[in-house]
């Protein structure tokens, strides 16, 4: 026998037990409203209505705004493909984050939404627009700050690709085909800029590019900047930009003859019955490559690990005026830059650059750089301290991916949601947090 549109659906179980489909009206990522309530006081509206400009004119079905927070916030809850759309715009929550002009009717289908990734944000002024967008946004949190002191990692990273994408190539480091995009990040995690690169370009390959702009508009703020790199990034004219700057920098070197000879005394095991606990000297000197035009101050790490033959030997080139075991010890912070990027790449899906044009895969990157920033942004001002160290994944699927109905009202709509991991203690400390911030609107 045939079911109605709205019959239920009766299961054999040893109670009575009705099922009823309502995708309009049930979502899974209720969660999400939060991290919308962060953005609009922090302006991401208004910021998108600044910096993007829209060909079409007035009369459109979806305004770019709408098209553009849909295309951040599907990222932000880790729908990667465009596919996903369809089901999406008729999600209750997407339709309530991304515009209440479109509550009854539902957001952007998948073609939409595609051509607006793939032909109107790709003109230059609008991808220009979402760099833009994404420093703003940090701008309006860091002017609330109160640190007088910026450190910059700068790193790059690997994007496979399995099609034929524009200016994809084969990366004998990471021995794949990809793209190699460029990141600079601050010390609390946010990606302040990025540029997505070939697959077959060096590491460091336009870092003045990407790293020169922040530093100047730091520096306007009054800031002491400090930058952190890794061996990859170990270019004589990059220090020397930095030193003319004034900015502090600690970056990794390759080892070679000369270095080693200089800590040799280092390399000897002591006499006797090998210590279980690795044993750690350090050295500081000054020491000049033949590309450099002056000396330089090289810390030295030298570790001796049980039940192995060899030493293991690190060194770093620093202004830094820290004693050796300082120096080294902010250096290691630089790995947290390579778990924000694991983040990025699991949270919001930023290996995702499956289109064929470059430009394309540009505007791709960068709106997911700005869904990772908003839920960066949302673990560190909204969160309570007792989850602010989840990762951004276990944000995403215990708190943004959060079950619940939406019900309607003659003046107004109730969003009933699913009591798990989002508590009702939690979400009213969220509220609370996001309620008491004071960021300035431009």
């Amino acid at each position: 026998m045939g079911e109605t549109a709205n019959q239920p659906f009766q299961l054999s179980f040893s109670v009575a037990l009705k099922v009823e489909l309502q995708g309009s009206r049930v979502t899974s990522d209720g969660g999400l409203i939060l991290v919308r309530e962060l953005n609009e006081r922090l302006g991401f509206s208004d910021l998108i209505a600044q910096h993007v400009t829209d060909p079409r004119g007035k009369n459109t079905q979806f305004p770019l705004a709408d098209l553009v927070r849909q295309s951040v916030y599907r990222r932000l809850a880790g729908y990667e493909d465009v596919n996903d759309v369809e089901r999406l715009s008729h999600d209750p929550t997407f339709r309530l984050i991304s515009s209440e002009k479109i509550w009854e009717r539902g957001s952007a289908l998948t073609s939409r939404v595609h051509s607006f990734e793939t032909e109107l944000l790709t003109q230059d002024e609008n991808l220009t627009g979402l760099a833009t967008i994404n420093r703003e946004l940090l701008a309006r949190v860091e002017a609330t700050e109160s640190s007088r002191r910026v450190v910059l990692d700068l790193d790059s990273t690997e994007i496979p690709v399995y099609g034929q994408q524009e200016q994809s190539a084969y990366n004998g480091h990471f021995e794949s085909t990809c793209y190699h995009p460029l990141l600079l990040f601050n010390r609390e995690g946010d990606c302040l800029a990025v540029k997505l690169r070939p697959g077959n370009v060096h590491s460091a390959e336009h870092w003045d590019e990407v790293l020169l702009p922040e530093i100047e508009r730091q520096q306007k703020q009054g800031k002491d900047v400090v930058v952190r790199a890794d061996a990859a990034f170990a270019k004589p004219e990059l220090y020397e930009a930095l030193e003319d700057r004034g900015v502090k920098y600690a970056s990794r070197i390759p080892s070679n003859d000369t270095l080693e000879q200089a800590v040799a005394e280092l390399l000897t095991r002591a006499v006797g019955r090998p210590s279980h606990r690795p044993v750690v000297r350090y050295k500081s000197f000054r020491y000049q490559a033949a590309s450099w035009t002056t000396a330089r101050r090289v810390v030295a790490k030298v570790e001796v690990h049980c039940g192995e033959l060899f030493p293991r030997v690190g060194f770093i080139v620093t202004t830094l005026e820290m004693d050796s075991r300082a120096v080294v010890r902010f250096y290691n912070k630089r790995g947290t830059a390579e778990q924000w990027i694991k983040e990025g790449k699991q949270a919001v899906k930023m290996t995702r650059l499956s289109c064929h044009r470059f430009r394309a895969n540009e505007v791709r990157l960068w709106l997911s750089v700005i869904a990772y920033n908003l839920g960066n942004l949302w673990r560190r001002l909204a969160v309570p301290k007792r989850v602010d160290t989840w990762s951004l994944t276990s944000l995403q699927q215990r708190l943004m991916k959060t079950g619940g109905r939406l019900v309607k009202h003659a003046r107004y709509y109730w969003l009933l949601l699913a009591e798990g991991h989002l508590t009702r203690r939690l979400f009213g400390a969220i509220v609370r947090r996001l309620a008491a911030l004071s960021v300035p609107a431009g």
